[in-house]
């Protein structure tokens, strides 16, 4: 348990379960549009997708990854053609 405090009092903390629910689902739907965008040629579901699939690792609020999650949801659901 000290390592842990330790960790927090360096600024480091530990995910919430929604954040690690969340990058998970995006990551999911991010390889499933980068294979329709590598399957189809088509660049942009590709590019959508690998961005899902990376983007977790540059937010850290819960509130925020969801909401550029369903952006890039969106964009993939009207870009897919």
């Amino acid at each position: 348990m000290d390592e842990l405090k330790t960790l927090e009092s360096l600024g480091f903390t530990m995910p919430s379960p929604a954040y690690i629910v969340g990058a998970i689902f995006f990551s999911i739907i991010g390889y499933a549009g980068y294979k329709y965008g590598k399957n189809s040629g088509h660049g942009t579901p590709l590019w959508i997708g690998i961005t899902l699939m990376l983007y977790p690792y540059a937010i850290s609020e819960t509130w925020l990854m969801y909401a550029v999650g369903s952006a890039l949801c969106v964009a993939l659901w009207v870009f897919r053609k």
